[in-house]
């Protein structure tokens, strides 16, 4: 169910929207030739459950300004964390100083004024959780009881955690645009370790909507958690091979992210990217798709604006496998002579589609190779797209699963990755802004011992 903003928000609301038209009278008195400022509140409450007690209890409640000017071709930003009188004409003189000591850009200033959005359309992205500390603790220690129940075995835990957050975001800039939406994030998840003979192993699950009535049962996230730590235990090496390997959906969207990263217009214009100039060419099997859908009901990448106020729209990123563009701000589309494409601050929904399999049925159709559980370090090179990473899973032999792998790693090169890929499944992972099923890479090297 929709929920209405609450007095308390539709206060902060007409606040920040006064003090952003503020900013911008300011920087206008100043002699700013454009200007722009964001301005925001988060408030929310987290606990942390550990063996049943209570480990800690946070409230947050944030407030933020940020501001940047142009005169001309110069740029200044600052910010702060207060929002008095006083503290904004501070934060705009000193961005107004800081311009004057920088060096001309010829692609500094604001998105074009014909691509503000001109309405803010309605995502339901707001749904409040009264949520008090005595039941947020009392959700967490269930969540964390129902997986340690499950069987002896699962003798400690790393703790269960109940999060809600609200936040309110206002931007506005000196084309007239002022924009303003809220939204809310609640999350539920479990962190559990298993013992046996064989040593210990760690695993966990989390749950995590705009909407907490769209939260999975805190029982079935301890659940879930203790399943897949028991799964993990009698864990061993392998030999090194080259095999296929299963990406599962919640590992899939950080593969995806390498691409996305690849053509950021930064990566681009920095020259520091792998996918560099590759757009129109191939990159995936013409059997995948990617596209955005920023105006998704309730959904965690869903923005009526971007962080420039250009508005949002359904985008088609891979057209049966061919790059169509980049990921671009105002900044990096000029830099490149191109136009914004509405994701400063990032993608919308990326949805990938490419098959109607699931990772049941992805595993069915293996011989011989890797599901992924687990990715460990930061082995990815965006420049070169190497890919090195340790990781630990399943062993797969005729369609099913055989036991429990770790301490080996994986590595390709992530063009070859993406270009031989031979599934990517139905199975969406919906918990981000990137929204993708599992992923099947039909070969890399796995060394083992």
């Amino acid at each position: 169910m929709k929920q209405n903003p609450s007095d308390e928000m539709l206060a902060s609301d007409e606040r920040l929207r006064t003090v952003v038209a503020r900013v911008l009278d300011r920087a206008a008195a100043k002699g700013a030739s454009a200007a722009e400022a964001g301005a925001n509140l988060d408030t929310g409450l987290s606990v942390n459950v550990r063996l049943g007690e209570v480990e800690t209890i946070e409230y947050q409640r944030d407030r933020g300004l940020g501001v940047t000017v142009y005169f001309g071709n110069c740029k200044g930003s600052a910010s702060s964390a207060d929002l008095s009188e006083a503290a904004i004409v501070e934060t705009v003189d000193k961005a107004c100083s800081i311009a004057s000591f920088t060096a001309a850009d010829d692609c500094a200033g604001l998105a074009d004024a014909e691509l503000m959005a001109d309405a803010v359309p309605e995502l339901d992205l707001y749904h409040p959780w009264e949520l008090t500390p005595d039941a947020a603790i009392e959700q967490a220690q269930r969540c964390e009881a129902a997986a340690l129940d499950l069987d002896q075995r699962l003798n400690n835990s790393e703790g269960s955690s109940v999060a809600t957050h609200a936040n309110l975001h206002v931007y506005g800039n000196s084309h007239g645009f002022l924009g303003a939406y809220p939204s809310t994030s609640h999350s539920v998840s479990c962190a559990v370790l298993g013992q046996d003979e064989n040593g210990m192993q760690r695993d966990y699950w989390y749950t995590s909507a705009r909407d907490f009535a769209e939260l999975r049962p805190v029982e079935e996230v301890g659940r879930e958690a203790g399943e897949r730590a028991l799964a993990r235990l009698g864990s061993r090496q392998v030999d090194t091979c080259r095999v296929p390997v299963v990406f599962p959906p919640e590992l899939a969207r950080g593969l995806v992210g390498h691409f996305v990263s690849a053509i950021r217009g930064a990566s681009q214009y920095r020259r520091a990217s792998f996918l560099l100039e590759a757009a129109g060419k191939r990159i995936f099997p013409a059997f995948i798709s990617m596209t955005e859908y920023p105006h998704l009901q309730r959904a965690m990448g869903s923005a009526p604006f971007d962080g420039e106020g250009v508005a949002t729209a359904d985008r088609v990123l891979v057209d049966e496998g061919v790059l169509t563009g980049y990921v671009l701000s105002s900044y990096s589309a000029r830099k490149l002579g191109l136009q914004t494409t509405g994701n400063a601050g990032g993608v919308h929904n990326l949805t990938v589609t490419g098959g109607d399999e699931d990772l049941r049925s992805v595993i069915a159709g293996i011989d011989k190779g890797l599901l992924l559980r687990e990715l460990i370090g930061q082995g990815v090179n965006g420049v070169t797209g190497d890919y090195s990473r340790g990781a630990a899973g399943f062993w797969i032999e005729n369609g099913e699963i055989q036991f429990p792998v770790h301490e080996i790693t994986i590595a390709g090169n992530l063009l070859d990755m993406f270009q031989n890929i031979e599934v990517a499944g139905a199975d969406l992972d919906c918990r981000g802004g990137i929204r993708c099923g599992s992923i099947l890479v039909g070969e890399m090297t796995l060394a083992g011992q």
